[in-house]
């Protein structure tokens, strides 16, 4: 069914860059099968109703009118949920990539954004006024459009510029009427250490299974040590930390939401082999990776 005045589509369209739906079965779909919490920025809009969703530690409700936030995280993954009988929404996921490259170029302009959006990370829900609720749709609808005519010839450039488009006015209103303590900001100022932590972030989601400091160090001209005290500085972890936590969140995600042998998990993630994997992810969560399954469905 679709009704354009009321930006109503009851489907779900996707390409490999954004996945769009106002379904429950397409929620359902691009939380349990296509993002995990590194590689995707999603955005939803409760229209009625209510969901409850296990997040940064807790149990958080979205309710009718309010805008869900979920920034690219390293860590945090969206846990199980409950939604009302009457729950209805409207979703837009893009690709982690798009929002590093507004991230990028915004930063440039106003290095406290790299601050606050720590801050939304662990504040994620925001009331949208009529306004913003209409910049939402409307962004909705042109999206839904784009990705129903597949004939376009420019058409990935074309849903690349309306993501970032609609992105960047969501981020022009949480600016607005997000109250961020000072302590997120204060600290960030223009400097190179700030492009290069944002560089290494970018370069650990796009190269998700190399390990190595020493790696991402050559890929950003300075030295494994120095990329580590920049992490520390902007983070308070050191580089291999963060590509520690980076990879134990993935394995977790394949553990707990797939059904994948442990081998070919192993494989998808770079591992050389199947008992490397095991002896890794017995370090880094105290479990085997049968263990960790078998714990998790109890």
């Amino acid at each position: 069914m679709y009704f354009c005045g009321k930006y109503r589509i009851f489907m779900t369209l996707s390409t490999d860059l954004i996945f769009l739906t106002d379904e429950i079965d397409g929620f359902r779909e691009c939380r349990d099968k296509r993002t995990t919490a590194a590689n995707s920025m999603t955005v939803l809009l409760c229209t009625a109703g209510h969901i409850d969703v296990y997040y940064h530690g807790e149990m958080i409700r979205i309710n009718t009118g309010e805008l869900f936030v979920r920034i690219p995280d390293f860590i945090q993954q969206l846990g199980p949920y409950e939604m009302s009988p009457d729950f209805a929404l409207m979703q837009v996921t893009i690709d982690a990539g798009i929002y590093d490259q507004i991230m990028f170029d915004h930063i440039r302009v106003e290095p406290n954004w790299y601050g606050k959006q720590e801050y939304l990370k662990q504040h994620p829900i925001y009331p949208l006024n009529e306004v913003s609720t209409e910049f939402f749709k409307t962004y909705f609808h042109l999206l839904t459009l784009q990705l129903q005519d597949k004939q376009t010839a420019f058409r990935k450039q074309i849903l690349k510029l309306l993501a970032k488009g609609a992105t960047m006015e969501m981020l022009n209103y949480l600016d607005k009427i997000a109250v961020v303590p000072e302590q997120y900001t204060a600290r960030m100022s223009v400097n190179t250490s700030d492009y290069s932590f944002h560089t290494f972030t970018h370069l650990l989601q796009q190269n998700p299974h190399q390990r190595e400091v020493q790696w991402f160090a050559e890929q950003m001209n300075i030295t494994p040590k120095y990329l580590s005290e920049i992490c520390k500085e902007r983070s308070g972890k050191s580089a291999s930390a963060w590509i520690t936590e980076f990879t134990v969140a993935e394995l977790q995600h394949y553990l707990r939401n797939t059904t994948f042998p442990i081998r070919d998990i192993a494989r998808i993630m770079g591992f050389p082999n199947a008992s490397f994997f095991c002896q890794y992810t017995k370090k880094h969560t105290g479990l085997t990776p049968n263990h960790f399954r078998k714990q998790k469905k109890q």
